[in-house]
């Protein structure tokens, strides 16, 4: 038996390593095949000779990606044991993706002492570049890969660095199997579900309070699409969220409201598209139409990067897949 040693001089970042209830350390352990052991500031691996060495390897990256950022994401230890495993990583497209190895993000800059938003993939860095550098941004991606959690990110760094003087976060209000006519309330506490979502990921980034502030001072502003008609934005960031669920004339509306000094992000998910059969998506006939206009980005994310529960990729990956593994019970 082999054994190779690592030190931690901040136990936070050890804690990190582990994750929460240890969630983390059960994952590396099982995937390596190893044993680990903690002696104060040190960790101890154990086992055969040639998996305690690349374990040591995977583990070194680990800490490094703790050192920098200060947490560490089941997401990214998976994409780590992916690409030692000799599995394929992601190929670079047209938006310019490549391999997690080497990844060097430039953070999204929210002027808050404690937050963060660092871009975890490679994907992802080619998205914010991408809003960085563009006015009218597609994106299309899965469940999960923070589509629409980057672009609130991107909106708010513009606000505070007064690229723009409002955000406006934009859904349309399409039902997933349920009928809106059902919900209680007047019209807009019936919409209030379909844009929760969008609220829920400016809660995550600045506090309620200051959320609650900017709407109140119609400095931030979350509507649905529909709302949209006969307005001019000017020096706004608007977001389109979940726009595979816009039609055609739906989506020209809302591009046609672009004003002087604006940027537009655009994100969906093909895939979940709520539209009846005999509807198009304005969502990909716009992307279609547009992606060879000089400011217009089409950004394509996918599995590799989802970021959120590592078995969240799994299940996308499950139904992309399209079949049905047989169940010993399945039937009986």
């Amino acid at each position: 038996m082999t054994s190779e040693s690592l030190l931690f001089a901040d136990q936070n970042h050890l804690r990190a390593l582990f994750g929460a209830q240890d969630e983390h350390l059960r994952l590396l352990r099982d995937r390596l095949g190893i044993q680990v052991v903690v002696r104060g500031d040190e960790l101890r691996l154990l086992g055969d000779r040639a998996k305690v060495e690349l374990s040591l390897k995977i583990f070194a990256e680990l800490q490094a990606i703790i050192a920098k950022q200060g947490e560490l994401y089941s997401s990214e230890i998976e994409r780590i044991l992916e690409r030692h495993s000799g599995r394929p990583a992601a190929r670079p497209g047209s938006n310019g993706r490549r391999s997690h190895e080497g990844l060097d993000a430039t953070p999204i800059d929210l002027f808050e002492r404690a937050k963060k938003v660092i871009p975890r993939t490679a994907g992802q860095k080619g998205y914010v570049e991408a809003i960085r550098h563009n006015d009218l941004i597609f994106c299309s991606g899965p469940a999960g890969c923070g589509k629409t959690y980057l672009a609130v990110a991107m909106a708010l760094n513009a606000l505070r660095t007064e690229t723009v003087r409002k955000i406006v976060l934009v859904r349309p209000a399409v039902e997933a199997g349920e009928r809106l006519g059902f919900l209680p309330g007047d019209m807009l506490a019936k919409v209030n579900p379909y844009l929760r979502p969008l609220l829920d990921a400016l809660a995550d980034i600045v506090t309620f309070d200051q959320v609650k502030r900017y709407m109140e001072n119609d400095v931030i502003e979350i509507i649905p699409l529909a709302f949209m008609r006969g307005r001019t934005l000017n020096e706004t960031f608007i977001i389109l969220d979940e726009a595979q669920n816009s039609t055609v004339t739906q989506m020209k509306m809302f591009l046609t409201r672009m004003g002087e000094g604006s940027k537009i992000v655009v994100t969906g998910d093909p895939t979940q598209s709520d539209l009846p059969g005999n509807l198009r998506s304005g969502f990909n006939d716009a992307t279609g139409r547009l992606g060879g206009i000089p400011g217009v980005a089409i950004v394509e994310l996918s599995g590799q990067d989802i970021v959120r529960h590592r078995l969240v990729r799994e299940i996308v990956r499950a139904y992309d897949g399209g079949s049905l593994k047989g169940h010993p019970h399945r039937g009986k």
